[in-house]
């Protein structure tokens, strides 16, 4: 294991936080789980996530406006250095009611395995209390796996319904709220991000799994426990150092990282899914998996 050989470059100060654009963030995501899936041995299964994000894209058009907290409450939360949208507290409200009505109609059109399909129909026909419960799982990173199914739905509707609510934040009004947790929401990263933009070359991204925020996070630095020791690399043979494991020998978690100078295609999400094998090959050692992602949790 050895440290990253990555230099950072650039003069200029990276922006702390990216907001999401959730019209472009669905489209290009379903495009690039299309692009895995040509000759991936996981083909079906990225096939079906590209037609369920193309879903999270047709569900937007004409969504009422997400609520906001007020903004004395935010600026109380930033205050004390806390996320703007506090996941903990979230309740769900009439605009994701509309925004699960319209994925769960949207998706009951994709082709799907049966545990897949029994999984909709079971949200689809639940009613409130279930909904409900089903929501403050994915809020809280909590998926029972005997209701994978389900859940990988309500985590969709989430994801439409928070990054909507990410886009209206400022991203000057963010702070830093702890080590691996999004500024926006408080959620943990999914995977994180080497980009190569004029005002960031070189910069390294954590990217929320919940509502898309990219906030950023030092290079060559545990996104678990905040060290810088002990920090190392590893990668699937023959995969050109696109995507590789950063971890850390303090806590014994990882995180992937994915760099985009090498490939301006790569997609936190997609890119997680179809870099399983390299979750395959970290299980045979002494590192769990820090990222969160409900789309790889039945792998």
């Amino acid at each position: 294991m050895i440290a990253d050989p990555s230099v950072i470059t650039g003069v200029n100060v990276p922006p702390f936080a990216v907001m999401p654009d959730p019209a472009e963030l669905f489209v290009r995501r379903a495009q690039r789980f299309d692009a895995l899936a040509q000759g991936h041995e996981l083909a079906p299964y990225l096939a079906f996530l590209r037609d369920l994000t193309a879903a999270q894209a047709a569900s937007l058009p004409d969504l009422p406006l997400p609520d906001l907290p007020e903004a004395e409450d935010r600026e109380r939360a930033r205050s004390f250095q806390m996320p703007p949208i506090d996941r903990s507290r979230f309740t769900a409200d009439p605009v994701l009611d509309d925004t699960f009505t319209r994925l769960l109609k949207l998706a009951a059109d994709i082709p799907m395995p049966p545990t897949a399909a029994d999984g909709l129909a079971r949200l689809s026909q639940a009613g409130d209390g279930v909904r409900e419960e089903v929501v403050r799982n994915v809020l809280a990173d909590s998926i029972p796996m005997e209701h994978l199914a389900e859940h990988v739905f309500a985590a969709s509707a989430l994801q439409v319904h928070f990054a909507r609510l990410a886009a209206r934040i400022d991203p000057k009004s963010l702070v830093d709220v702890g080590v691996g947790m999004c500024p926006t929401c408080g959620g943990p990263p999914v995977s994180s991000v080497v980009v190569d933009w004029p005002n960031a070359h070189g910069a390294r991204y954590c990217v929320c799994s919940l509502c898309s925020t990219w906030w950023n996070f030092v290079r060559i630095r545990c996104t678990s426990c905040g060290t810088t020791k002990g920090i190392g690399y590893q990668e699937v043979d023959g995969s050109d150092g696109v995507i590789k494991a950063e971890t850390c020998d303090s806590c014994s978690t990882y995180l992937k990282v994915l760099y985009r100078p090498k490939n301006p295609d790569l997609d936190p999400v997609a890119d997680d899914v179809g870099s399983l094998g390299l979750d395959v090959l970290m299980k045979d050692g002494p590192y769990r998996r820090a990222g969160f992602n409900p789309l790889l949790l039945g792998y």
